[in-house]
């Protein structure tokens, strides 16, 4: 079984790939982790992971220029239903659209925007380091499974999600404000905080992306 990172010239992608092949060996789950450039990649992964770091506009623009990708996405997400995590930029584009210096399309997975985090004062942007996670009630999802409401995952951006759909919005932290930490609905799910950057409950929701079945 194959876990593909996504590389469009946007993502820690190598911080990413240890935690996951980390997650997937704590856990004995005999997956693989790829990093590929290649759309025919992810018809060989069974699931896929989609990394981002820096302004929305330029990862949107970065992932359209690789070949056939967006197709594929489309294709192996959507239609076929494999199991999808976005991270960071990569949860951001998971929205209709996003503002950040001009508007530009999402992959309209999770109906919203994804607008510059409006705090009050004292607050400073971007917001980076390391804050509690609070879930929604009622049962837990599957990837967040054994986290505990308050752990701690670090944030590092200035533009937040901002869902319609109050029901795709699995996690918030407070900074000022209730700031979109997690979404999901279907086989997708996507967390605003660095899972690889976020040491044991991190580690804990990689393991549990990796053996998901939505």
């Amino acid at each position: 079984m194959t876990c593909v990172i996504i590389d469009y010239g946007s993502g820690n992608l190598r911080s990413a790939a240890k935690a996951l092949e980390r997650a997937a060996a704590q856990d004995s789950l005999g997956i693989a982790i790829k990093v590929s450039d290649r759309a025919e990649d992810l018809a060989q992964a069974e699931r896929i992971v989609l990394p981002g770091v820096g302004a929305f506009g330029d990862c949107r623009q970065g992932l359209a220029a690789v070949p056939d990708m967006m197709e594929a996405l489309e294709e192996e997400v959507r239609q076929k239903g494999k199991p999808f995590l976005g991270i960071c930029v990569g949860m951001q584009l998971m929205a209709e659209r996003g503002v950040e210096h001009g508007t530009y399309p999402g992959l309209g997975w999770i109906s919203g925007e994804v607008k510059r985090i409006e705090v009050p004062a004292g607050y400073k942007i971007p917001h980076m380091g390391w804050n509690d996670l609070s879930f929604s009630p009622g049962p837990r999802h599957p990837v967040l499974d054994g986290l505990e409401q308050g752990v701690h995952a670090y944030f590092v951006h200035s533009y937040s999600l901002r869902a319609e759909n109050p029901d795709q919005v699995l996690a918030w932290t407070d900074y000022g404000t209730d700031i979109t930490a997690v979404v999901g609905r279907d086989n997708l799910i996507g967390t605003q905080f660095h899972p690889e950057k976020s040491q044991a409950a991190g580690l804990r929701l990689l393991a549990n992306f990796l053996r998901w079945t939505p």
